[in-house]
């Protein structure tokens, strides 16, 4: 098996997506010429040719409306936004259309699309390149939400997103483009499947994204002092695979969920309260999330401290009440 990295395994997706259907078409700021600032699209213009892989001015909104009626046509486009912010001013076009061709039709059309945004922190990015935006597409209705947080996933995921007759928002964790693994190309049938990627039976971490690595960590730190900890990779924000996620919280009894964006109304609010609705009677302890602050995204020398950290996550496991015995369970009153 090939040894590559996250970036190269994406290529890899959209070459080998680019081949199998003709009406496949890939463009975005820099994507042609350039490769895109992370080279995932390196090359694909010089193989494929300027109208099957090209650039486009600098108008987010402008992309993805080229996009909308490019997919309404019998296309699927794979559009780029350089960088997570950098997407907002696209966000009426994806909000207002993408996400409502289907149900506005009556399903008559559909948008086969995907939009690739590179996000997250880890880089030592400045303002508008490394918000957490994921929340805000998990929220609109008519979008799916994927994430991959190892080389195999984004090769298999990125092909799903690819072959899915819905739009899909993927986002690609900038601090992941370079990390390395051996990678058997497989395309996965269908999105919405949560992997546990570590076997527990004291807790369940639930992360995504650039947060999975940082759980299997702790977990690995945590064993030290005795705790098993279960680690679920959702893969998948929408679809939610609440089957997964269940099965792991009614098993260990306790929950922790872990991501980088802002805590409010974020994406671990809606798992700690899906868990919390399924498994309440199982569980030994509140659910707890450990995210980043209610603040916009620090500077570079600060971003250590807002991201969720190994230190923080087992700060967390230890308020999980093991002192507990296995019959106890809690509840909240008014």
């Amino acid at each position: 098996m090939p040894k590559l990295t996250m970036a190269q395994a994406l290529n890899l997706a959209l070459r080998d997506a680019l081949t199998a259907d003709e009406n496949v078409i890939v463009f975005g700021e820099d994507v042609g010429a350039l490769g895109g600032v992370f080279r995932v699209t390196d090359g694909l213009t010089k193989d494929f040719g300027e109208t099957r892989c090209f650039d486009t001015p600098l108008a987010e909104s402008g992309i993805i409306g080229f996009a909308v009626g490019m997919a309404m046509s019998g296309f699927r486009p794979v559009v780029e936004m350089q960088f997570d912010a950098f997407a907002y001013p696209a966000f009426e076009q994806i909000t207002s259309h993408v996400a409502k061709i289907r149900n506005r039709t009556r399903g008559k059309l559909s948008v086969p699309m995907v939009i690739r945004i590179p996000f997250a922190g880890g880089i030592g990015g400045v303002e508008h390149h490394c918000d957490s935006s994921e929340a805000y597409y998990a929220h609109t209705p008519g979008l799916k939400v994927v994430t991959p947080a190892t080389v195999a996933d984004s090769y298999s995921l990125l092909r799903a997103a690819i072959d899915d007759p819905d739009p899909v928002i993927f986002l690609e964790p900038k601090r992941l483009y370079y990390s390395r693994a051996e990678v058997e190309p497989r395309a996965e049938d269908r999105l919405g499947r949560a992997l546990v990627r570590r076997p527990g039976r004291d807790a369940t971490l639930v992360a995504y994204g650039p947060s999975v690595e940082v759980a299997l960590e702790a977990a690995q730190a945590a064993a030290a002092d005795g705790h098993d900890l279960e680690v679920v990779d959702l893969r998948s924000i929408v679809p939610f695979d609440d089957d997964t996620v269940t099965a792991s919280v009614r098993k260990t009894g306790r929950c922790l969920v872990i991501h980088e964006a802002q805590g409010f109304a974020g994406v671990g609010a809606e798992i700690a309260a899906r868990v919390q609705e399924r498994c309440f009677h199982h569980l030994h302890a509140p659910v707890l999330r450990v995210n980043g602050f209610d603040i916009p995204y620090p500077a570079p020398k600060l971003e250590r401290i807002h991201r969720p950290s190994v230190d923080r996550v087992l700060d967390a496991v230890d308020r999980l009440q093991w002192n507990d015995t296995p019959d106890t369970r809690w509840a909240v009153t008014a």
